[in-house]
């Protein structure tokens, strides 16, 4: 029952951060796509998560112990299948998000998979930091993390996971591969750095 429990939390933090991912999209068709504006909105996917208490990957990978990995692969499907809901939600939208998340995705794919994981580090990092101060109830770390994140161009496994299964299915099935190993470089990338602050401060930890 407790890996049910789990899974359903999770897929509602895939949907908190789908809903996110969908909105960020959606100020492409408004000439603001990649803003500040947009990305400060994209910290309500957070917030939500957060405030629920959900199980979000980049919300606990810098939380778990080293006999929690199957709990771990457990959150990230259901924040992928919750992604996989709003990106099908979205085909019904008028709002061009099939064609903004292939955008996105060219621009994933023409980074690499190499350096997009270890751009993903400093997602990972980030992302620790507004959880760790969020569950103290500090959510002003979460208005500058999230929107620092994606400013920098650091992927987030959660919402690429949305931005990719939003995308047009032939231009998906094309890359299919190559988006399979940028996608396990990303999630790689997001864990080391959700972990970097452990690592460094091993046995000296303050906050």
């Amino acid at each position: 029952m407790k890996a049910v429990t789990t899974l359903k939390s999770a897929v509602l933090a895939g949907i908190a951060i789908g809903i996110a991912g969908f909105g960020y999209l959606a100020l492409y068709d408004k000439g603001l796509g990649g803003s500040l504006f947009g990305s400060c909105l994209f910290a309500c996917g957070l917030i939500t998560v957060i405030m629920y208490k959900l199980k979000l990957f980049t919300g606990t990978a810098g939380f778990i112990n080293k006999g929690e990995v199957g709990h771990l692969a457990l959150v990230l499907l259901g924040n992928i299948i919750g992604c996989l809901l709003v990106a099908l939600l979205s085909r019904l939208s008028p709002i061009h998000i099939q064609e903004n998340a292939e955008t996105v995705l060219s621009g994933r794919l023409a980074i690499g998979p190499w350096k997009a994981g270890l751009l993903a580090i400093g997602c990972g990092f980030l992302m620790t930091t507004a959880v760790t101060f969020g569950r103290k109830g500090q959510m002003l770390p979460t208005l500058f993390c999230v929107p620092m994140f994606i400013v920098c161009g650091f992927p987030h496994c959660v919402a690429d996971a949305f931005y990719y299964l939003a995308c047009p299915a032939q231009f998906l099935g094309a890359n299919v591969w190559s988006v399979l190993l940028l996608y396990v470089c990303i999630v790689l990338g997001n864990t080391l750095g959700c972990n970097l602050y452990r690592l460094i401060m091993i046995g000296e930890e303050k906050v």
